[in-house]
């Protein structure tokens, strides 16, 4: 069997989540491959909302197996903080949420440095979301961090206090910053206990495995594609691979057994923090569309820039992830919009093109955009492809015909049930 992949297409916050758990019922095992707690999974059904950071999106389908994989950073805090949650709604997670022993630890002092450099940077932030994410991959590729594994091991508090010593003497290259370290460290061990009654796995091992025993595997992405560490907006991305790469060294399988890949895009674009961002509205349409669409951060709060949807930019993340069918979520977000713009072409040094530049962090870039009627109409009552209004047909027509990849599903609402299933065929041989 193939691990099928979903991940998002744009700069995260595309509604992952939702489609996780709406195809987790077709697999054996849903498997977080990278990122950490900056990723903010919202799904939505029988009247509940939740926020998953770190556990992987399956976690609510009965008897599905969950594994955070070694790609994975994870803060043993926030993991008990969502394990609560679990406990409170009643979810039996026990045996099914699996973790990967090769899984790196973000330490309280990598969340003290990431605030510190953040804040030193004034007006050149990058937007970090201070979870320590950056500091624990640099340690990671320093080859001194520590993994889930070694909270086992009889010289832990000697690793703890040997990476800690290191960290406090970078934090003083940094003006000084309210953090109370005591307070962090006493709440971080005492949440290592919670990390510590999961199973242990060595998710290599166990995925491949489990693709011999012809389990079927999704695996699922965080934050965008555009945020990817080598192909996004650098250096305003995060600190690992978020495209289809970064399945294989997240999980530990080889590229040929990747199948399926599923991108998601939201029918217009935003992105949280700085960075470029082509398409971006930043009159009374961009206040329009973010009130429209709730669009505040599910991790930070912070209110998400707001845009156009750009079809170079997705042109460039499809041919980077080898995407083979398309989710538009959020479209219901545009039924009050009486016209719609999408981005076709760039114009920057006098020339129009459809790729990005090298250096578009620097870059002065202007859109080229084609109109569309608006539809005007709400969708709550819409379940199926053909009763959608004629200007929602047109308007996924063009951009299935100019991404060239089919749109499968389209979403109509946060909630699980609110979803179309346009091409039930290619739907079908998922799992």
């Amino acid at each position: 069997m193939a691990v099928d992949v979903i991940l998002g297409l744009q700069w995260g916050d595309e509604g992952k989540g939702k489609i996780v758990d709406y195809l987790a019922e077709k697999y054996d095992i849903v498997a977080r491959f990278q990122g950490g707690p900056n990723a903010g999974h919202t799904l939505k059904f029988d009247g509940q909302k939740f926020v998953l950071h770190t556990v992987p999106s399956g976690i609510f389908r009965q008897d599905l197996i969950n594994v955070i994989g070694n790609g994975v950073v994870i803060d043993p805090i926030t993991l008990e903080k969502e394990i609560a949650k679990l406990d409170e709604a009643k979810v039996n997670y026990q045996d099914r949420l699996l973790v990967s022993r090769k899984a790196h630890l973000i330490l309280p002092t990598h969340r003290y440095i990431d605030a510190a450099s953040e804040a030193s940077k004034g007006k050149e932030k990058i937007g970090s979301t201070l979870k320590g994410i950056g500091p624990t991959y640099m340690d990671k590729t320093g080859r001194n961090g520590i993994r889930v594994g070694d909270i086992l091991d009889k010289d832990f508090s000697i690793k703890y206090e040997k990476l800690k010593a290191k960290h406090l003497g970078l934090v003083r290259l940094y003006p000084e910053i309210e953090f109370d370290l005591e307070a962090e460290e006493a709440k971080w061990f005492a949440s290592l206990e919670t990390l510590k009654a999961l199973p242990m796995i060595d998710g290599e091992y166990y995925i491949n495995q489990a693709i011999k025993e012809g389990k079927t595997i999704l695996a699922e992405g965080a934050q965008g594609s555009m945020l990817d560490i080598d192909f996004g907006t650098y250096p305003f991305v995060t600190s690992s691979n978020t495209v289809t790469a970064g399945v294989c060294n997240g999980l530990g399988i080889a590229p040929s057994k990747i199948g399926e890949v599923i991108g998601i895009t939201k029918a217009y674009c935003t992105r949280v923090g700085s960075g470029p961002f082509p398409t971006e509205l930043t009159d009374a349409t961009g206040d329009f569309l973010r009130k429209e669409g709730a669009e505040f951060g599910a991790t930070t709060g912070r209110p998400r820039r707001c845009g156009w949807i750009d079809l170079p930019q997705l042109k460039y993340t499809i041919m980077l992830n080898g995407v083979t069918q398309l989710v538009i979520t959020k479209i219901d977000i545009l039924n009050n919009f009486e016209n719609i713009s999408v981005g076709t072409h760039y114009e920057y040094n006098g020339q129009r093109t459809e790729q990005l530049p090298y250096d578009i962090s620097t870059v002065s870039m202007v859109p080229v955009y084609q109109e569309h009627k608006g539809w005007l109409s709400s969708l709550d009552h819409v379940s199926e492809y053909e009763e959608l209004p004629e200007a929602a047909k047109n308007y996924v027509q063009t951009l299935e015909t100019s991404l060239e990849v089919p749109i499968t599903m389209i979403s109509t609402g946060p909630e699980r049930k609110k979803l179309i299933i346009k091409e039930k065929a290619k739907v079908e041989v998922l799992g």
